[in-house]
């Protein structure tokens, strides 16, 4: 699934209303309940806050998908929204609207392509990464046999997250395959160091 690079918003008037839009990236509904309360106490003198939100797990496909109109007309704000996040297979956001009333009614058809299109604005400002799952492996290896077993994880296609310097040296390498990973270990080592599964990880890729 994809991911927001970041975190942003955009406004737009139409027809004297004003729509802002928040996106951010957040890993859990509660993060998302903190940040769509954060808003309504900022701009109280706005007529609607309406939201959608997609936020999931990889791992095990679980994925919690929500919307609310705030008072629009039923289907015609959070619905849009959600719609938008859906279409671009998006998880982990939150996306808050903002309306001020401009004093013109925009009927349901307006409210549907405003509500969206200046989320789907804002989504292009912020830009877009792939949410990768990997796995954490570490590896313990003596020093004496540590800087060449660096050398070739810097050039293999495996990242090299961390280095710690003990009794031994342990590099922390993210990987998609760990059977892939574990012959290319063998190859590369002569066997003899093992890869301990430290447990899932996620990562934000172009």
């Amino acid at each position: 699934m994809g991911v927001v690079a970041s975190g942003g918003e955009h406004e737009v008037e139409i027809q004297r209303s004003r729509f802002r839009c928040v996106v951010a990236r957040v890993d859990e509904v509660d993060a998302a309940s903190e940040l769509i309360a954060r808003i309504r106490k900022e701009g109280p003198d706005a007529n609607h806050h309406c939201t959608a939100m997609r936020i999931g797990d990889p791992e095990s496909g679980a994925l919690v998908a929500r919307s609310n109109d705030d008072g629009e007309p039923g289907g015609t704000a959070g619905a849009p929204m959600l719609e938008v996040l859906t279409r671009r297979d998006l998880t982990d956001v939150v996306a808050v609207v903002s309306r001020w009333f401009g004093g013109t009614k925009l009927g349901s058809g307006g409210l549907i392509r405003a509500y969206s299109g200046v989320l789907a604005e804002t989504l292009d400002l912020v830009g877009r990464l792939r949410r990768v799952r990997h796995r954490e492996l570490m590896l313990c290896v003596p020093h004496d046999r540590a800087g060449r077993i660096e050398n070739a994880l810097r050039n293999s296609p495996y990242l090299l997250r961390d280095i710690d310097y003990g009794a031994d040296v342990t590099f922390t390498v993210a990987v998609t395959e760990v059977t892939t990973f574990e012959d290319w270990l063998a190859e590369h080592t002569g066997g003899g160091i093992d890869a301990v599964d430290a447990g899932p990880c996620d990562l934000f890729l172009p």
